[in-house]
Order: structure tokens, then sequence, then C-alpha cells
């Protein structure tokens, strides 16, 4: 026969415990309901954020792009050095085989002189100074052996010079190595930001920059301000030819360039080596300080750590690679915060 007993009640201690934990749940669910949401930043608010991340990006860019040369720059130094290093020791080697013939000869004789000797079981760096009290040298002797010790001391020389700079090209590599680190850290975050947008939004942000650039071109005028000499017009031509290309950090054409990069390969096409990077660019001639006194084909300077160059198109127009993600175009020279001209 089955048992019926009373179910056990919780005890008053239990039932304190759960309706305190129940009310404590329903008052963070109020809460929570009750809270404002995040707010997502506006199209105009990423945008500001996104150029300023391409702007840092570039002022990295200069610097990697200003490394990557150095390391060029290095890398021929070296080589050159130490092609004279093979050539002086080839020379060192002859030299020495000339002073061992003689020696040779003169053994065979069995009149070799106590000079040849001495030279032939000494050190020659100083061997003129052991054998200045023997009057027993030659004229083509004593020439011979100060050819050796020269070319001792230059060989010497030589090695030193290219083991330092062996360890500043190794440098120079960590330093270029952080500074493309630094640049495609800034490019993904501004991608980040970007992909954050609605397809509406970046359309718009588009839309944006193409009429942007479409009002300066139509504000070029080629013919207001004259131009600046014939080479000088004869680059911006060449950067004409390159508009649509895209910009990418560190190149330099023609599939794509960066700002410093579209520069110096259109100066080139006119027959002008100027410097690879905007802060060299800066010093490469006549800095002209006022935007009215500028004329087509001059380089323009932006920021104040000078990391942006672009040519002047006439009429308050630059023409440029300006940033990731864009074109070489035209834009406002007031776009950005002018330094000064610089007349090649």
């Amino acid at each position: 026969m089955a048992s019926h007993r009373r179910p056990k009640q919780p005890s008053r201690a239990r039932v304190t415990v759960l309706t305190t934990a129940a009310a404590a749940a329903v008052a963070i669910s109020a809460q929570a309901a009750n809270a404002a949401p995040s707010e997502k930043p506006s199209k105009d608010e990423v945008k500001a954020k996104v150029d300023k991340l391409y702007e840092e990006a570039e002022q990295a860019t200069e610097k990697y792009n200003g490394a990557k040369e150095k390391q060029e720059k290095l890398q021929k130094e070296i080589s050159t050095i130490q092609d004279n290093v093979a050539r002086g020791q080839e020379e060192l080697n002859e030299l020495r085989d000339s002073m061992g013939l003689a020696a040779a000869a003169q053994y065979r004789t069995g009149s070799i002189d106590s000079s040849v000797q001495l030279f032939l079981s000494s050190d020659p760096d100083d061997y003129l100074d052991k054998a200045s009290t023997m009057d027993q040298l030659s004229a083509q002797q004593v020439d011979s052996l100060k050819k050796i010790q020269d070319k001792q001391r230059e060989l010497s020389q030589q090695r030193t010079e290219a083991s330092d700079k062996l360890k500043d090209l190794a440098s120079t590599r960590t330093e270029l190595g952080k500074k493309k680190k630094q640049v495609q850290g800034k490019l993904a975050e501004a991608q980040k930001l970007l992909n954050s947008l609605t397809a509406a939004e970046k359309a718009a942000l588009a839309a944006e920059e193409q009429r942007a650039s479409r009002d300066a071109a139509d504000r070029v005028d080629l013919g207001n301000t004259g131009s600046a000499s014939g080479r000088a017009m004869a680059a911006f031509q060449a950067a004409q030819s390159q508009i649509g290309k895209p910009y990418v950090y560190g190149a330099t054409g023609t599939a794509s360039y960066d700002c410093s990069g579209l520069t110096s390969w259109a100066y080139a096409q006119a027959g002008v080596s100027i410097p690879r990077i905007s802060q060299d660019q800066a010093n490469a001639g006549t800095r002209i300080y006022s935007q009215s006194d500028l004329k087509v084909g001059d380089l323009v300077i932006f920021y104040g750590d000078l990391h942006h160059v672009g040519f002047y198109a006439g009429n308050g127009q630059i023409l440029h690679a300006p940033r990731s993600g864009t074109v070489v175009r035209y834009e406002s020279i007031n776009n950005m915060p002018f330094q000064f001209g610089v007349r090649i």
C-alpha cells in the first residue's frame, strides 16, 4: 500500500535566497532594457577617422621609403667596397709574388741578401722601420715594399668600412620592417572601419570623392598661371598620363604610385632626377611660399613634417596620388595644410 506523505516544504531561508536572486535578475533585465544602445558612428565620423589613419599611414610610408632608399644605397656601397677589396687583394698578392720571385732568383744564385730575408720572415708593416738601419735595399725593393705596406693599410680600412656598413644595413632592414608593419597596421584599422559601413554608406562616400575629383578637374586652368620650365611642364604632363592609377604605399609606377613615387617618376620622364621621398624633394629646388606665385609643374609640399607632395595644376588645384583607396587625381590645394611649393 503506497504511503501518503506530505511533500517536504523548502526552508524559509532557501525561499528568501531564491526570491532575492529572482528580484536581482528582474532588476538587471530592466536596466538592460532601459539602457541606451551604443550608437554606431555616422558615415562622416567613420570618414574622419579613416582619413586620419590614412594620413598616419602616409607618414609611415615616407619613413618606410626613406629606410628602403637607405638600404639600397648601403647595398650598392657595400658591393663596391667588396669589389675594391677583392681587386686590392689581387694586387697585394701580385706584389708579394714579385718580391718572392726576386728572393727565389737570389736564392738560386746563393746571393740572397739580408734585406730580402728580413722581409720574408717578418711583418711588412714594420719591415721598413727595421730595415732602415740596413743600407742594403735597392730603390726598386723600397718601392715594392712601400706599395705592399700601403695596400695592406688600404685593405684594412676598406674591410673596416664594409663591416660598419653591414651593421648599418642590418639596423636599416630592421627599421624597414617596423615601418612596413606600421603602415599595414594603419591600413588594416582603416579598412576595418570602412567595413563597418553599410553598402549605401560606402556608395555615398565614393560618390562624394568622385564628385570632388570632377569638380577639381573642372577648375584646373593650365593657361591661367603660365608654366614653369619646359621640363616642369613635361613632368606634369607625364603625371597627367597616370590619372586613374591606384595609390599603393612604396610604389613608383607605372602600375601604381604613392605620392612621392608619382612626382619622382614624372620628373624622371622629363629627364630630371629628383630625390625619392617627399622630405628630400622639399629641398630639391627653390621654395615658393605664396600660393599665388606657384606655376604649373611646381611641386607642392603639405603637412608640417612634409610627408605629402603633389604637382601644382593651376587655379588652386593639385595633381597627386592622395592615399590608399584612391587613385591619381586632381584635388583642391586647400584640402591639406599647404607648406610651400618647390620649383625644380
